[in-house]
């Protein structure tokens, strides 16, 4: 697992744009499956994945 994490935190660098288009379409496609019952936690993970992918983006 570990190693995948890696290569997306790879990928997210080197595409700021496309990996935030992405984690906003993934939160977008969970909150359409789950009825928005997870809204507050999806907001949550769609942040923290932001933070993180802007923070390795200010490293790179």
């Amino acid at each position: 697992m570990r190693d995948f994490m890696d290569k997306a935190e790879d990928v997210a660098k080197e595409h700021p744009k496309q990996a935030d288009q992405g984690i906003q379409k993934a939160g977008q496609e969970i909150d359409q499956r789950t009825g928005d019952r997870y809204d507050k936690q999806v907001q949550k993970g769609e942040q923290e994945a932001q933070q993180r992918v802007d923070q390795s983006d200010r490293n790179h």
